[in-house]
């Protein structure tokens, strides 16, 4: 059987009758924005990532927008992203009237460290992005100490924790992304943003809708932006199963490590005290897409991520650094190439990936 590179389905074949039950229930409630799935949703994820405030917003694009504003981010204000990451974090500094400042990361974890966002940081920022890239935490204390407001961006991260702290409860404001595919993933768009800064949730909550408290006072500028009920009905049903999740995606991650990955790639570093939440397992190669054509023939789908990064994205042309800055960043661009994993992935077939691996490299 073909290995696929996610399998977001057979997770939820024996939640299907309590899902279809949950939809039931708001469709007969007739209520569909802002209403009690949502209120509920956004307290029971507060309680899990251990944080004051849950607020669900539209998609992760929007979360990130919303909480830079929600932190004072504004107009030709800098704010420091990684370039290694996907468009969302950089467009939605832009579409929050911001500058980015693209850093470097660190080759073996991937994710941006004290040091790569230290060299970019100037008078004038006001922001730093942190991403929890494919689902391992970045290293969030030391980033805070640098003395700047830190929005961790924890799209991929939801189950993911480090020194015994959820993913999304890291920075001064973190945002998620419940994207289908993410390991905490709806039927359709949605996000939230997380905090335990009361001003901020309240701005947050503002913006979400339009820029008012009341819906009768427009107090700013906002956005229509919101989760809506029959998302978080779904949600609610799979929160409770996010830790089990994570658990299975940390063993396929360490079923490849038994069964030799490390022979034929070079696997992702975890950093002391984190538990990823594996949303990609990536590895580098040399020869990354040679690589991904070969376990195509073999059955196993694998996949190239952030090919283009972020600061060499048409786009993104009036905040290019100078070429050849990122030198990481380039290299993993070049290199990466994501296998299968998901909360379905067994040892076995986390073997035979390893196994057309070494096929198609000749071992």
């Amino acid at each position: 059987m073909p290995i696929g590179l996610f399998d977001t389905e057979t997770p939820l074949i024996a939640l299907r009758e309590q899902i279809l039950d949950r939809l039931a229930e708001v469709v007969e409630r007739g209520i569909y924005i802002l209403g009690p799935e949502v209120k509920a949703f956004e307290r029971e994820f507060a309680d899990y990532l251990g944080v004051k405030h849950a607020i669900g917003v539209g998609n992760g694009t929007d979360a990130i927008t919303i909480g830079l504003r929600a932190l004072g981010v504004g107009r030709d204000d800098e704010v420091v992203v990684p370039s290694f990451t996907f468009y969302a974090s950089a467009e939605a500094i832009v579409n929050a009237r911001a500058r980015p400042v693209f850093c470097d990361v660190d080759p073996a974890t991937r994710n941006v460290t004290a040091d790569t966002v230290r060299v970019a940081l100037t008078p004038r920022t006001k922001a730093i992005v942190a991403v929890d890239l494919f689902g391992c935490p970045a290293p969030l204390d030391e980033i805070r100490d640098l003395g700047v407001p830190v929005l961790e961006d924890a799209a991929q991260a939801a189950g993911a924790s480090f020194d015994g702290r959820r993913a999304g409860a890291l920075g001064d404001v973190a945002t998620f992304s419940f994207y289908p595919s993410k390991n905490l993933g709806a039927f359709g768009d949605g996000g939230a943003i997380t905090t335990d800064d009361d001003d901020v949730a309240e701005l947050a909550r503002a913006l979400r809708f339009h820029g008012s408290r009341d819906k009768q006072t427009f107090e700013y500028v906002g956005y229509n932006s919101r989760l809506d009920e029959l998302q978080a009905a779904l949600l609610r049903v799979l929160l409770p199963e996010l830790d089990t999740w994570s658990e299975r995606r940390r063993a396929a991650a360490e079923a490849y490590a038994e069964a030799g990955i490390a022979q034929y790639v070079n696997a992702p570093t975890v950093p002391d005290r984190a538990e990823p939440a594996w949303h990609l397992y990536v590895v580098t190669h040399p020869r990354a897409d040679a690589l991904i054509a070969g376990l195509a023939d073999h059955g196993v789908q694998a996949r190239a991520y952030y090919r283009r990064p972020l600061h060499q994205q048409p786009a993104m042309a009036p905040y290019a650094p100078t070429p050849g800055s990122l030198p990481a960043t380039d290299e993993l661009a070049r290199t990466n190439l994501a296998l299968p994993m998901s909360a379905a992935l067994d040892a076995g077939r986390a073997g035979e990936v390893v196994a057309a691996l070494a096929a198609v490299l000749g071992d």
